[in-house]
């Protein structure tokens, strides 16, 4: 198992989120999942999916949550980040139990590859 170190900089902050500032991992292997996209009628639907996706790709590499050491997520809509926020409150606390969640980059783009999707979370994690 990776020893992996999550924690925040006081000199930084608090985030303005359910993430933290840094991940420091020690690891015999990295595990890259790309970006995932769900189908989805609604912006929390899609976000519960390319979680979902997330998991069983890190499942598929022998890793699960606690292996994660970053998120990149990519947003269609800046009116989303709210929703995004408070889908993160809501899950991020079974998802990592211990409380210390990975740094994220947000960022906003035009679009996904295709229209239909509104979010995409590409993940970094170690074992």
């Amino acid at each position: 198992m990776a020893d992996i170190k999550i924690y925040n900089v006081d000199a930084l902050g608090k985030p303005v989120g359910p993430y933290s500032h840094v991940a420091r991992a020690k690891s015999a292997e990295t595990v890259y999942v790309a970006g995932m996209l769900a189908p989805g009628d609604s912006f929390d639907k899609q976000c519960a999916a390319v979680y979902a996706q997330i998991g069983e790709a890190l499942k598929s590499a022998g890793a699960g949550w606690a292996n994660v050491v970053q998120f990149t997520t990519y947003l269609v809509h800046s009116q989303d980040i709210a929703a995004f926020y408070r889908w993160r409150e809501q899950h991020y606390p079974r998802m990592f139990p211990d409380g210390k969640y990975p740094p994220n980059t947000l960022l906003i783009v035009d679009r996904l590859v295709q229209e239909q999707f509104l979010i995409e979370v590409q993940t970094v994690a170690a074992l």
